[in-house]
């Protein structure tokens, strides 16, 4: 049973079935195991993107979706390269922390939060900086629920040979994406998020040739993304280092009931009823979204304070007690409140989420 709901952009609501799959013990040198549930998830993962293995690869990683970013970046980055960050956002921004500390050659462009990243901020920013040789982006920037056209940046880099790095954390399973057809080198996401299972792992889905470049380019030992992979291959689905193995079957548990509701598609039209129903339901309470609706991405939905008196805290612990938990806001310079719209929710539960705020008010 639920204690209440995560309407949170990850950890999020997970299905009964998914935490069922945690209560059995595996063993990190087993063959069951490795090949039996590893082995499929760096499959299942390629085939939910619409990728073969012959061009492309997945590499699974311990820790959160940052440490998958940090391993990437630190990876494909060499020390003559010259790496583009396009940001507006908290996310974005951390890439750039990430730069700092591997001491990596960058330009950060950094727009208001509210600002999309455009084709014409790439093409801006490529002619301001010239012999840009990486360029990483995110996806789905859930400091606002801002969803990134990285289709235009896309077009604007192709045929330069800059390596094309997207942070799909929160978009990836639950927002179609055409890694191929985008040029997509490396696309970093997280077990938590729209695949909807639990946090311990993320994941790299990388273009197989340029994956075979970054060997020996890694400044760390635990986020080597070549050695881990190739760890990966020749033990055919076993970690360098153990495993969150409880936390990887819950994964595959949850990847079987992505491809059971329909797959990416059928879970995108629901996430984006799910922010619909919130939407309207919220606007009808007076409630004001910070976003434009061209700019929104279904993922997670930020609101403006109704009022300068508007006590956040005590209407976080209202809404708790009548079981759903959202997330406080994160911009600079207005004041917000956040509501996820992923994980194993549906649009009723939206529904009565805008009738405990309509009680508490």
């Amino acid at each position: 049973m639920r204690n209440y709901l995560l309407l949170t952009p990850g950890p999020l609501s997970t299905s009964q079935t998914v935490r069922e799959a945690m209560l059995q013990d595996w063993c990190t040198w087993d063959k069951d195991y490795n090949e039996g549930i590893v082995t499929p998830i760096r499959k299942g993962l390629l085939a939910i993107a619409g990728l073969d293995g012959d061009a492309y690869t997945s590499v699974l990683l311990q820790g959160s979706g940052t440490y998958c970013v940090e391993a990437t970046i630190g990876a494909t980055v060499r020390p003559e390269d010259k790496l583009l960050i396009l940001a507006n956002g908290a996310y974005g921004k951390r890439m750039a922390q990430i730069a700092d500390y591997y001491h990596i050659n960058y330009v950060l462009v950094s727009l208001h939060e509210t600002e999309l990243v455009t084709g014409e901020v790439a093409r801006r920013a490529l002619e301001e900086h010239p012999g840009i040789t990486h360029l990483s982006m995110v996806h789905s920037e859930t400091t606002t629920g801002l969803l990134n056209p990285i289709e235009e940046v896309a077009e604007v880099i192709k045929g330069r040979g800059i390596t094309f790095i997207v942070d799909a954390m929160s978009s990836f399973g639950g927002v179609p994406i055409d890694v191929k057809g985008l040029g997509i080198d490396f696309l970093v996401s997280s077990a938590n998020k729209c695949i909807q299972g639990v946090p311990g792992f993320g994941f790299i889905l990388a273009q197989k040739d340029k994956l075979m470049a970054t060997k020996g380019n890694a400044r760390s030992l635990s986020l080597d993304i070549y050695a881990q992979w190739e760890a990966m291959e020749k033990g055919g689905g076993k970690w360098r280092f153990t495993s969150p193995t409880h936390v990887v079957h819950a994964f595959y548990q949850a990847m079987k009931e992505l491809n059971e509701e329909g797959g990416i598609t059928a879970r995108y039209k629901r996430y984006q009823e799910n922010h619909r129903v919130l939407v309207e339901g919220m606007r009808g309470l007076g409630f004001k979204t910070l976003l434009s609706d061209n700019a929104q991405g279904p993922i997670i939905t930020s609101f403006l304070y109704p009022s300068a008196d508007f006590d956040f805290a005590s209407f976080y612990v209202r809404l708790k007690e009548k079981g759903f938990v959202i997330y406080p806001g994160k911009i600079s310079d207005a004041d917000t409140f956040r509501i996820g719209n992923i994980g194993d929710i549906f649009p009723k539960d939206m529904e009565a989420l805008i009738q405990a705020i309509k009680e508490i008010r």
